[in-house]
């Protein structure tokens, strides 16, 4: 790691309980900063008086906003990997249309916590190397596991599943942060509806000139 990033890490991480508590309580304060007042304006000494404590304690944890941001992105990028793994040893579901809305939900719930704190580390965080490669690998993840998926569902009649999983994977990330954290957000019911359609008939058609008991 070049020293030009260091100060994206972490000071020290906690080693008693304590200690531990302090971080958390640093990373919930921030998370409520960064969503009322934006980037810019989401101070060192905002987020110390919210979690209540001295602005030298902040720093003896992180030097600066950006690595509190850092973290908290990398946390969040964490989570949704965590839940994709969990969905990758159920049994595939009879239905591709439940198979989708499975993977829509999945994704959709891990940007309802704070869609407005979700908007502001993915636009106007800092960005490092490591954090663009972790994001990189949460991606590339994310389509080797739809696309395995994609290649054993019989009802699938797209021609080339990678490029299918890579498209999927794009609209529902875009589609559900640009959504979801819009100013007028819209019911996270109905998009999950509407993208589940639209998918299912992406999926399922049948590529002219095919037959339509052959995968395309």
């Amino acid at each position: 790691m070049t020293s030009g990033h260091r100060g994206l890490q972490p000071r020290k991480q906690p080693r008693q309980a304590r200690a531990e508590v302090t971080r958390q309580r640093i990373l919930t304060a921030a998370a409520h900063v960064f969503a009322d007042y934006g980037y810019a304006a989401g101070t060192t000494n905002r987020i110390a008086e919210r979690a209540r404590i001295s602005i030298g304690s902040l720093y003896q944890y992180y030097p600066n906003k950006d690595a509190i941001l850092v973290e908290l992105l990398t946390r969040h990028l964490d989570a949704g990997m965590a839940a994709m793994e969990r969905r990758r040893f159920e049994e595939l579901p009879d239905s591709l249309e439940e198979f989708i809305r499975s993977y829509v939900r999945t994704v959709t719930e891990n940007h309802l916590d704070d869609p407005q704190l979700l908007r502001v580390m993915l636009e106007q965080g800092p960005r490092s190397p490591e954090l663009l490669e972790r994001i990189s690998h949460s991606v590339r993840a994310s389509i080797t596991h739809l696309q395995d998926l994609l290649d054993r569902h019989p009802e699938v009649h797209v021609g080339d599943t990678h490029t299918a999983a890579r498209l999927i994977v794009a609209t529902v990330e875009l589609v559900t942060h640009q959504l979801v954290a819009a100013p007028d957000p819209v019911d996270i019911h109905r998009l999950e509806n509407e993208l589940v359609a639209m998918l299912t008939r992406y999926l399922t058609a049948v590529p002219p000139g095919t037959d339509a008991d052959e995968r395309g």
